[in-house]
């Protein structure tokens, strides 16, 4: 409670270069998901203002006649108010604030801890907590992703039989100890039963086909009903994949309950149940949610990060790097995942954290040891042949390929989920699960690499033809035991196996294309990461036999003569695969670093860096010329979620006057006084408004600039002070200055607001180009910026507002300005447009100059405009 004095935050915010705050309050909902409209007043804390004026780009400013360092030290010993500080849900953390009660805590705790042992074990006990938090995210991370995989596979595996020696097991680990198991049937045993055999009692033959089809349909459609069903009535926010509301949370937003312990719960449920279904979908993205559930609660162990938002989020970053470490058994990738893909605000302290997160969270799966494989994923894989430098021109068109893929998914899926939310389709969320779900199981089960796990495929398309493997992709003419012989020359020619697996998985490509459209932005967990590497790794593997195939028929072409000797490996397909999945989930995410050494870590080896670092950047480039917005990215701007994305670049002219509230055609807006308002007309001022903070000025004649003042921080104050302090009446006088000012004998006792005042509230010029305004904002994080002139406040911009005005920009493309608009004469908004000064007698008057003002200038620029020779 001691560091809640820092909400005098004059005190803190003493360098340009401090932390800010984020966003603006937004409105949500749409049953799991929170949809911002764009057309509300509640963000747009409007204030009275005079004429705009000319001035430097951007100031930091302290108000008029800001207060010494006494006055603030003497503000800090004023009992802290309960409850100021806080924040309301779909609200946005004040960053600046909560650094500086970071800072203020830890010097007490450095000023103590010398004092007594007690002190001092308290202070070790501050400095390890935030190793402590991120080893326990770490471990409950990892415990529950090898819980999800295991339950997973067996589920998954009980749509095609049940295991009688054992029911728990899955197939694989149903036939481990079965001595009757054949090379070429390894995958049937006696202890293995299918649908067919225990309700039929055979094995073969039509009936059994269609029971086994009937039994698959039943099961999905059971799961997908139970999965969305537990979602709908439990945890709305368990559904989708979690990584745009991550990303959302890490920049300061506040959602309660989105990383809750039922939210945690159920999407841990559910996500095995969606999994198991058969939908096209994957459970890596959902399980960087899980991890963030499990940061968040832990969080609430320490005071350190419970009490502190902006704290709180710097485990959440950790955690999502645990959660990718899980998910591919990629520990450093999901360092990089979370630095380059989610972070918003990350710190080196964070850097360490998150690396040692998942390094416990990688280290928990292997433990456990989910697969059987010792490793931590299904589909590891590791390739003994070099790549050769010809093969640079397929591994680019792959590229290109995952590029046009990545495109053509965003607009699609947006498209629909944007139908999804205007129809009434969307009303019925469980109709649309069991609807996708069942056609899904109807078309997938007739083709085996469409009726098998995803993750099962990934490890079929990744894995190079050898003596062990029985695959119909390794059905080529010379063969031992159903697999590929090695002899003279190992590029053999394909077979009918081949051929077949070809064309099937041609028809499972177009399938997993359509479906994944579909799928993703359903309401159960669903992620996008393994549709994305199988669609990839699909594409990957038929471009390595076509290759593999014309090395063989063509050996004496120039490009493979001198490479491809008699005796070598020349083609590996399984690379190809590997290349494809890289570039296919580039082009959707656009993730580039972390992309390359999450698959490098698949693989182990560093030898194919160079094919996907060229995959992964062609297919960034290519689906940046449709759109530089990964999938993510789109859909945090569909729900409306308030994220500047800082991947986006703002080129055109606008000045933060154009963008600024109140506009013309706004009302009279609210501003209050520092020391001549009463508490029943400041609580007059907040019921008839709905903004979320009033610029306090020194006189509603000076107009200058002294504060700015939360309206939740004013309720909270006023019911406190009526609660603990007597003689509090409607008429108290209420004053945010240092001292009290002078009142006759009989009035009621004053109430001083100061403490709540932040006095230095960030400002810039009405003539600040807004190129530098949305900088400001993407780097700073700012909560709002005052716009003002000779400390005159003008106006106010949100990052609601800076929204509003990128969506204009982007509906109305703007014409470059002429050279000579940034450099013609201007006079401040008091002036005329002829140099002569204006009247200021009148509040009224002062905004109906500042309109005028406008007109004039608009007008001497259009007469400058068709007079000049441009």
């Amino acid at each position: 409670m001691e560091s809640e004095q820092l909400y005098h935050r004059g005190y803190c915010r003493n360098s340009y270069n401090s932390i800010a705050s984020a966003s603006s309050d937004e409105e949500l909902l749409d049953g799991a998901g929170i949809v911002m409209d764009f057309h509300t007043t509640e963000d747009d804390n409007l204030l009275d203002g005079d004429a705009a004026s000319r001035g430097s780009n951007y100031t930091m400013s302290n108000g008029g006649g800001g207060p010494s360092s006494s006055t603030h030290l003497l503000d800090f010993l004023e009992e802290p108010i309960p409850g100021v500080g806080t924040y309301d849900d779909f609200h946005t953390i004040d960053w600046v604030r909560e650094k500086c009660k970071d800072r203020e805590r830890h010097r007490k705790i450095n000023s103590k801890k010398k004092e007594s042992a007690w002190e001092f074990t308290k202070s070790l006990y501050d400095a390890w907590s935030g190793w402590l938090v991120v080893t326990l995210t770490g471990l409950a991370s990892g415990a529950l992703a090898g819980l999800i995989d295991i339950a997973a596979d067996w589920m998954n595996d009980l749509k095609e039989g049940v295991c009688l020696s054992a029911m728990w097991f899955n197939h694989e680990q149903c036939c481990w100890t079965s001595n009757e198991t054949t090379f070429a049937e390894r995958d049937k045993c006696p202890q293995w039963k299918s649908w067919a055999e225990l309700i039929l009692g055979q094995a073969e033959g039509p009936g059994s086909y269609i029971m086994n089809y009937f039994m698959y349909i039943y099961w999905a459609l059971s799961f997908a009903f139970l999965a969305v069903c537990l979602v709908k009535v439990f945890a709305p926010y368990a559904c989708g994949s979690g990584i745009p509301e991550i990303k959302t949370i890490l920049s300061g937003f506040i959602i309660r309950g989105y990383l809750g312990k039922w939210t945690l719960m159920i999407k841990t449920i559910t996500l095995v149940l969606a999994v198991a279904s058969g939908l096209s979908l994957g459970k890596e993205g959902p399980l960087v949610h899980v991890a963030c559930c499990c940061g968040n609660i832990f969080s609430y162990l320490f005071p350190k990060y419970s009490k502190n938002e902006a704290k709180k989020r710097e485990v959440l970053s950790a955690a999502s790097a645990a959660g990718v470490s899980v998910a591919f058994g990629a520990p450093i990738g999901g360092v990089l995942f979370s630095l380059e893909e989610v972070s918003y605000y990350f710190p080196l302290k964070t850097l360490w954290r998150s690396f040692f997160a998942a390094l416990v969270a990688a280290f928990v799966l292997r433990s456990i040891n989910p697969f059987g494989n010792s490793r931590l994923v299904l589909f590891y894989v590791e390739y003994h042949t070099p790549w050769y430098i010809f093969e640079l021109l397929p591994f680019i068109l792959l590229g290109v390929f995952g590029g046009l893929w990545g495109a053509f998914f965003i607009r699609a899926n947006i498209a629909w989920c944007r139908r999804r939310k205007s129809t009434r389709f969307g009303k019925y969320p469980v109709l649309e699960v069991i609807l996708v779900a069942a056609i899904t199981a109807v078309v997938a089960f007739p083709n085996p690499y469409t009726r098998q796990n995803t993750s099962e495929l990934i490890k079929e398309l990744f894995t190079d033809c050898g003596p062990l493997e029985s695959s119909q992709l390794c059905q080529y003419r010379s063969q031992m035991n159903g697999s590929k012989a090695f002899t003279d020359n190992p590029n053999r020619p394909a077979g009918p196996g081949v051929y077949s697996a070809m064309w099937q998985l041609c028809l499972a490509l177009i399938f997993k294309i359509i479906m994944t459209i579909f799928t993703f932005g359903l309401k159960v967990p669903s992620g996008l990461f393994i549709p994305s590497m199988a669609i990839g790794a699909i594409a990957g593997r038929i471009v390595g036999i076509a290759m593999e195939q014309l090395a063989y028929y063509h050996h004496d072409w120039f490009l493979f003569k001198e490479w491809c000797e008699v005796g070598a490996d020349c083609i590996t397909p399984g690379l190809y695969a590997m290349v494809g999945a890289a570039a296919c989930l580039g082009g959707v995410t656009r993730m580039t670093v972390s992309l390359v050494v999450i698959v490098f870590e698949l693989t182990g080896g560093l030898e194919y860096i160079v094919p996907l670092m060229a995959a992964v950047m062609t297919s960034k480039w290519v689906g940046d010329a449709f759109g530089r917005e990964g999938i993510y990215e789109a859909h945090i701007r569909l729900n409306g979620y308030p994220f500047l994305d800082a991947k986006e670049e703002f080129t055109h002219t606008t000045l933060a006057r154009d963008v600024m509230r109140p506009r013309s055609s706004d009302p009279p807006l609210a501003v209050l006084t520092q020391d001549d308002l009463t508490v029943e007309e400041l609580q007059s001022v907040i019921n008839e408004t709905s903004y979320n903070g009033f610029p306090v000025i020194v006189s509603k004649e000076s107009q200058r600039l002294v504060g700015f003042a939360l309206r939740r921080d004013i309720t909270i104050a006023i019911e406190n002070a009526r609660r603990k302090q007597e003689g509090i009446l409607l008429n108290s006088r209420v004053y945010f200055t240092q001292h009290a000012p002078t009142l006759p004998a009989d009035s009621p006792r004053p109430l001083k607001l100061r403490s709540i005042l932040d006095m230095s509230p960030f400002t810039v010029t009405d003539h600040t180009p807004m190129e530098i305004v949305v900088d400001i904002f993407r780097k700073l994080g700012l909560r709002q910026c005052l716009v003002t002139h000779n400390g005159i406040v003008l106006g106010i911009i949100t990052k609601k507002n800076i929204l509003e005005h990128l969506e204009e920009l982007k509906q109305h493309t703007e014409p470059l300005a002429p050279s000579w608009y940034y450099h013609k004469k201007r006079y401040p908004s008091s002036h005329g447009s002829n140099g002569e000064p204006r009247s200021r007698v009148h509040h009224v008057q002062l905004i109906r100059s500042f309109q005028d003002g406008r007109r004039e200038e608009d007008e001497e620029e259009v007469c400058l405009l068709n007079g000049s020779n441009l």
